[in-house]
């Protein structure tokens, strides 16, 4: 449990990917946010099924979210470089970041670092000819691979830098073996969702969702 997006009084609670808390265990993280005065609390990207504790904890849906898979089959290189991000990219990347996402989305410090912890293995890279068009971070965990954040500098748009580091980070999840890769953005984010479907992902009939409520 920490403070989402350095809000402290909304409170970020991950959920493993494993099996989802006991309605018990929810109550009793509600309650110690409530003792350190907290005002809120939102949930990490959930499916149906592991948002039923917290439902059943009073919590309601915040945001729904597509969820689309790509089976890594016709997987290709990007046609221009890519680089590997540094510690000294990561003012410019925040800043890219905050422009192309609202408040609700946009990362802080900790939660690109969160973003980049979130697998074992994780991929991050910048593209662009003058400074940083896009971002992408992928990550791997044995034969799953996700992409778990991708922005373009709203400058940037149509310049073709997303389809670029989408398709760096499916050529090195390739390149190690993973079978499939995930993922997920708003529904209403029409841009990125015919990004997505262009560099071959599919929308899957169940999506996921995000969940809060007040303490």
């Amino acid at each position: 449990m920490r403070s989402w997006r350095g809000d402290d009084d909304v409170a970020y609670l991950a959920v493993g990917a494993d099996r989802p808390p006991p309605t018990e265990f929810v109550e009793r993280c509600l309650e110690t946010l409530r003792e350190q005065g907290r005002l809120r609390v939102v949930t990490s990207a959930l499916t149906p099924a592991d948002s039923l504790p917290f439902v059943d904890a009073g919590f309601s849906v915040r945001e729904r979210l597509h969820l689309l898979a790509h089976d890594m089959t016709d997987v290709t290189a990007p046609t221009r470089p890519t680089r590997r991000a540094r510690g000294a990219d990561h003012p410019a990347v925040l800043a890219l970041d905050g422009l192309a996402f609202d408040d609700f989305w946009r990362l802080d410090e900790m939660g690109l670092d969160d973003a980049i912890r979130a697998t074992p293995v994780a991929r991050f890279r910048v593209a662009g000819d003058d400074g940083i068009a896009a971002y992408a971070i992928s990550g791997r965990s044995g034969h799953q691979g996700y992409l778990q954040r991708l922005a373009v500098a709203p400058s940037s748009r149509r310049e073709g830098w997303g389809r670029v580091v989408v398709s760096d980070g499916l050529h090195w999840l390739a390149r190690h073996g993973v079978r499939r890769t995930l993922v997920n953005t708003q529904l209403d984010n029409a841009s990125a969702l015919a990004l997505y479907e262009a560099c071959g992902f599919r929308r899957l009939a169940v999506g996921l969702c995000v969940l809060g409520r007040s303490l």
